[in-house]
């Protein structure tokens, strides 16, 4: 049984932009404000967007030429080698869910000071449950709310920064002027990482009426979003005085309550809920597919690739992730330990851009002859600068906060223990079920005969 073709491009717009468009974007997006002087935000935002599309490219090829839901573990298995694929495509799905923790553990503080009487544990599992019953019942039904929320919206976040400029009439400050070289390059450095996690709607391959609809959905959303950003983060600035929203947790709160007193308050808490969501229901969606896939493959157990007879859904890998969402998001809430992991996402992608980088200039002279649907073209400029960039923003992660690097090399540790002691005996125990499968099939036909 395979996983319904029935994803449009308005679909995987949706999740792809989804997936980067939390609530922690409005922090980031206030930390890329206060490296520049004035209000010249949009500059370093936009050419983080750009940046980003060199790798947005870099998977477009990858993903035109081996569309699976597989995802990164089949580029980089076919340009290295398994081992090494399996290794790093564990690591970082647990890094994706670790930034589900941190991001239902903002969310729920937020929706716990709205509504004191509830716990924060509440809003956790009652967020999972709802688009894990969503994912199970139908990818289209999942898909038709990913639409709703990430275009509703994007569309707020415009509406609101159009009021808030009308409030200033337009006048913005020194729009140009970043306050020196380095200022710009640590600000666009903050400004990529808004749009992480772009990539995650690769895992939908399988799914979409048309193959392509991925490489254009993403390059779509980066657009989409690098105008968002843009234009909401210079609204705030604009508005509220920088350095009270750098100082903030929930900058967005402040900016709202500021633009439109209490009520404004209010639809930013519904906005807040409605970034969360396309997060949770994105991550959703391409981590079960990832494990769907994995378990498919004889890389993780087996019952995971079971499909639902009735929605053609992958619902053991899908309840997999409910229930490993919900342990990692309650010990989030209880260390509060959220930026470690958000930290430790913005390394991980970076890592996984180099590679693809790399992965599309070792298949080019590996594999010549494979059909490519998709080309970047330039020659290897494109991969080269993806490779190069993303290094220098990986190494300056490390540099920054040490313990990232620690904890990352603990996850490769129990990944290669995973992948060395775990997946062998996965796969010897699929043979001899085959081998036995085999055996008992001329049995029961010789039985059949015989009757």
């Amino acid at each position: 049984m395979e996983l319904k073709k029935v994803l449009t491009l308005r679909t995987v717009i949706a999740t792809s932009a989804g997936l980067t468009l939390s609530s922690s974007t409005f922090v980031a997006a206030v930390q890329v404000a206060g490296f520049l002087a004035g209000e010249s935000a949009w500059l370093a935002i936009l050419t983080g967007g750009l940046l980003c599309i060199t790798a947005a490219f870099c998977f477009n090829e990858l993903n035109g030429m081996m569309p699976s839901a597989a995802g990164i573990r089949l580029y980089f298995s076919r340009a290295f080698n398994d081992r090494l694929a399996l290794i790093i495509s564990l690591l970082y799905m647990a890094v994706i869910l670790g930034v589900i923790g941190a991001e239902s553990y903002v969310l729920s503080e937020i929706l716990h000071q709205a509504f004191p009487v509830l716990p924060s544990i509440f809003w956790i599992i009652a967020m999972f449950t709802l688009v894990t019953i969503m994912n199970i019942v139908g990818i289209k039904i999942a898909g038709w709310f990913q639409d709703a929320i990430t275009y509703g919206l994007i569309i707020s976040l415009a509406a609101l920064a159009i009021v808030a400029l009308n409030q200033v009439n337009f006048h913005i400050n020194a729009p140009f002027s970043t306050g020196g070289g380095l200022n710009f390059i640590n600000a666009v450095a903050v400004g990529v990482f808004l749009f992480v996690g772009f990539e995650w709607v690769t895992p939908l391959a399988e799914e979409v009426t048309h193959s392509r609809l991925i490489s254009r959905g993403m390059l779509l959303a980066i657009g989409i979003l690098s105008v968002t950003y843009a234009l909401f983060t210079v609204a705030m600035t604009a508005t509220v005085p920088k350095d009270i929203l750098v100082n903030s947790a929930i900058p967005q709160m402040i900016f709202a309550r500021t633009l439109l007193g209490g009520s404004g308050a209010a639809i930013m808490v519904l906005i807040t809920l409605a970034a969360s969501i396309t997060t949770f229901n994105a991550g959703l969606i391409s981590i079960s597919r990832f494990v769907y896939a994995s378990a498919r493959e004889n890389v993780l157990p087996t019952i995971f690739s079971k499909i639902s007879m009735r929605y053609f859904t992958p619902w053991v890998a899908i309840v997999c992730v409910f229930i490993i969402g919900v342990i990692i998001s309650s010990i989030v809430l209880i260390t509060e330990r959220y930026l470690t992991l958000v930290n430790m996402a913005a390394a991980m992608e970076s890592i996984i851009y180099v590679l693809a980088g790399v992965a599309v200039i070792v298949l080019r002279k590996k594999l010549p002859d494979m059909k490519r649907p998709y080309q970047i073209p330039g020659g290897y400029w494109i991969p080269g600068i993806c490779a190069g960039v993303f290094s220098l923003l990986t190494l300056a992660i490390f540099f920054s906060f040490p313990g990232v690097f620690i904890y990352l090399c603990i996850g490769v540790v129990l990944s290669v223990i995973y992948v060395n002691q775990v997946v062998p005996e996965l796969k010897r125990r699929n043979r001899v079920k085959k081998s036995a499968n085999r055996r008992r099939r001329p049995a029961v036909q010789a039985e059949k005969t015989g009757d």
